[in-house]
């Protein structure tokens, strides 16, 4: 057998660009693409790509350039997943949430030789260029806009626009080379960056053989069948929509663009076009609940919804799955691709209480079909934890869909790979069936005389009290146990005839402490609690714990005799309990 050998017949690299074309030849009537009026087959978009690409290549856009873009779900965002990885390019999606400091940041490391950029964010660009100090180190990107089409705007002599590339762009002098084929599956196919929620944005390294097992593996782990119709309520910039660019063209489906993202957009396109699946974080969960009666129409058949990002609390998913929507829960980071982990449900889940399924939905699940492995290691000894569902340790990771490491930065891709795995920052447990479930981050976890108290199962406890819509715990200083729990907490509003207001007249601190100490260990239990009208988050809607550390900061429990407990202020006039 070892005279066997690897040739162009049996070796083919993996990418998922080779799901485009096969998309047309096999499903040439299917709707790929629906953004408002506008409707393209899977024939048309793959035509529309390769000129976007040939347009690319007549702009010199050659092996490993980085073309970034700036856009939100709308068809070119789409396209140029393809497009632009069949130059033999790296497109890198800007999350279009950052602002021009922090996207400038990530210019002046990507140094990218083409910047797409959609209308709505033109102003927002020139914010950008103007803090960029272009020279010969760092030349300027070329600008190329994005208008809807049918936008009637008209830009002037000399400025490049989308759909004049793909009017332009002929393939024909390419197809007939191997130009349009990735010559080795290692390449990179994405460089997305990370949320910088404590530094400065990380940029991952995707390789075409991690995107294209990450597709594979969310359409066999999420059961996602022939045709789905996918609406994109999960941005493409985030790390290329979870790997969904690429499942939906495997499919054969019909990808629902959406500009803006709110419940009577979510709700009329699910009536209009049936819609099968989509993906979110927990905000985008909150929409859905507070969405007007009027959005919410009747559906012959559920939505299937892949959440992920943070941890749902187990009463938010009892909420949506009562609206007709069916929940799976995973698991990744832009490190990963996508999710790596899927709460799969097993049969004998069914009957138990409700509650309890809904607990048991909130896990982050079992490893994807594509993973090499998963496990939970002891921080110190890095031996594994035991399957008891109770021993935490640290979430690390191994398989084909990890990064191929952060650009520039050896160091910190040093870090993340030590001792043979991908190191996720992540506290969890494994379950005796297999299943993982995320206690905290490693930088969240509450320590409180010696114990440590998971900041999640504390915001559990809140989320299952009818009057809260947001919750999240840290720490603060404690004279004599180190640290203790401080609850930040968004009330949920009700309509009075005097208009919108909280309900802080049924529901004060000491109420919610006092359920909590009804509810779990005393010593897991806040000790203050702050009320806000909203949680800091992220561009990615992640909660930003770390601007409520500083606020934490601020308070100390002074202990005046047995039973006796008082919270004061130290320096704080400038924070404001109604941020």
């Amino acid at each position: 057998m070892d005279i066997l050998t690897i040739c162009e017949a049996n070796n083919v690299p993996l990418t998922p660009i080779t799901f485009l074309k096969r998309a047309s030849e096999c499903y040439p009537n299917r709707t790929s693409i629906i953004y408002r009026q506008t409707r393209f087959t899977w024939p048309q978009t793959y035509d529309r790509c390769c000129r976007l690409a040939a347009a690319l290549l007549s702009l010199n856009i050659t092996r490993n350039n980085i073309v970034s873009i700036l856009a939100p779900n709308v068809p070119a965002m789409y396209e140029m997943h393809f497009a632009i990885p069949m130059t033999g390019a790296v497109l890198n999606p800007i999350n279009t949430r950052l602002d021009a400091k922090t996207i400038a940041i990530i210019l002046r490391h990507a140094q990218p030789k083409i910047l797409f950029v959609d209308h709505e964010f033109a102003p927002l660009t020139q914010e950008v260029l103007h803090l960029l100090p272009f020279d010969d180190s760092i030349p300027k990107p070329l600008i190329i806009f994005i208008n809807d089409m049918d936008s009637t705007t008209k830009h002037s002599p000399g400025e490049l626009e989308y759909e004049g590339l793909i009017r332009t762009g002929d393939p024909s002098q390419f197809l007939s080379t191997s130009t349009f084929c990735v010559r080795n599956e290692h390449d990179p196919i994405s460089l997305n960056y990370t949320s910088g929620t404590t530094a400065d944005p990380k940029g991952v390294v995707v390789s075409h053989r991690g995107a294209y097992l990450s597709a594979l593996s969310t359409i066999m782990d999420w059961e996602m069948g022939i045709s789905p119709v996918y609406l994109w309520t999960l941005p493409m910039f985030h790390a290329n929509g979870w790997s969904h660019t690429w499942s939906v063209a495997a499919r054969g489906g019909t990808n629902v663009c959406l500009r803006h993202v709110t419940a009577p957009e979510i709700y009329k396109n699910i009536s209009s076009h049936g819609v099968t699946h989509m993906s979110c974080v927990p905000t985008v969960l909150r929409f859905l609940i507070e969405g007007e009666q009027s959005d919410r129409s009747h559906r012959s058949r559920p939505v299937h919804i892949l959440t992920g990002g943070s941890s749902p609390p187990t009463a938010l998913l009892k909420k949506v799955e009562q609206l007709g929507f069916r929940i799976m829960h995973g698991y990744g980071l832009t490190e990963t691709s996508g999710p790596v982990l899927f709460c799969e449900w097993q049969d004998e889940w069914n009957r138990l209480p409700e509650h309890r399924q809904m607990q048991l939905k909130a896990r982050q699940g079992i490893r994807n079909i594509t993973l090499a492995d998963v496990d939970v290691k002891n921080t110190t000894t890095q031996e594994s934890v035991p399957r008891d569902g109770k021993t935490t340790g640290e979430i690390v990771i191994k398989g084909n869909s990890v990064m191929k490491g952060y650009l520039k930065n050896p160091k910190a891709t040093s870090e993340a790979f030590k001792d043979g795995w991908f190191n996720t920052g992540d506290i969890g447990v494994i379950h005796p069936d297999g299943h993982l479930e995320i206690k905290d981050r490693s930088k969240d976890i509450i320590i409180s005389g010696g114990e440590n108290i998971s900041s999640i199962e504390v915001e559990k406890v809140l989320y299952e009290n009818q009057k809260v819509v947001e919750a999240a715990v840290v720490a603060m200083p404690h004279p004599l146990w180190g640290e203790t729990p401080c609850a930040f907490i968004v009330l949920k509003v009700v309509e009075t005839r005097q208009g919108p207001r909280e309900e802080e007249f049924v529901t004060s601190e000491r109420d919610l402490i006092a359920y909590c100490r009804d509810s779990m260990p005393h010593f897991m239990c806040p000790r203050k609690v702050v009320f806000l009208q909203e949680l800091p988050k992220n561009s990615n809607g992640k909660i930003l714990k770390s601007k409520l550390r500083d606020i934490a900061k601020a308070f100390v429990v002074d202990e005046d005799g047995v039973g006796s407990k008082k919270v004061q202020r130290r320096d704080v006039d400038h924070v404001s309990s109604r941020l």
